[in-house]
């Protein structure tokens, strides 16, 4: 009997805007390593976007390496992902 799951992995990216420079891979994994940095997200309430092909294009990055500026548009998009997702999670904002 074989069984063919495939590996879960996980890469985490960090962007800091008011540092110069291009968003960095912060952590990345496969199986139990994966499991461990999904869980820190989950536990720190970190959005968590599944993208087989933008996990494909990260997995080249080392960690602690800014993005090459080929993958800005598409880790841009990511990040405006986040962002909506951040606003629509605070909720609307309260009148003074």
């Amino acid at each position: 009997m074989s069984t063919n799951k495939k590996k879960k992995s996980a890469i985490s990216i960090q962007y800091k805007k008011d540092e110069n420079g291009a968003p960095k891979v912060t952590a990345k994994g496969q199986g139990w390593v994966a499991e461990k940095i999904i869980a820190m997200a989950e536990e720190q309430n970190i959005p968590i976007k599944s993208d087989k092909d933008l996990m494909a294009l990260l997995e080249k990055i080392d960690v602690g390496q800014e993005i090459p500026e080929s993958l800005y548009k598409v880790v841009a998009e990511l990040l405006a992902w986040v962002y909506n997702l951040n606003k629509e999670y605070s909720g609307p904002k309260q009148a003074s």
